[in-house]
């Protein structure tokens, strides 16, 4: 019997993919610049995602060179590791 449903983005690699493809679809503002917010929004509300789950997926997309992050934490920056990760 199972007591706890299981988390589409517990995995952070999946999540971390998933925010690779929200960024890629967001208009940047300048240079780049993807305000953190609007796919934290889209995350968390249209997809059920978790604060918790949004911040190890942000951390793992960093890592692993996918995006790239503000200091402040106020936006992201598709990097070109993320834009071939989308090509595959």
């Amino acid at each position: 019997m199972k007591h706890a449903e299981e988390r589409s983005y517990a995995d952070p690699e999946a999540a971390a993919r998933k925010l690779v493809e929200l960024a890629a679809s967001v208009e940047p503002v300048q240079d780049g610049r993807i305000y953190i917010e609007r796919i934290n929004e889209r995350f968390l509300f249209e997809l059920g995602g978790k604060g918790s789950e949004f911040g190890a997926s942000i951390k793992h997309a960093v890592e692993n060179g996918w995006l790239e992050i503000q200091e402040s934490g106020t936006y992201v920056r598709l990097m070109s590791a993320g834009e071939n990760l989308l090509a595959r």
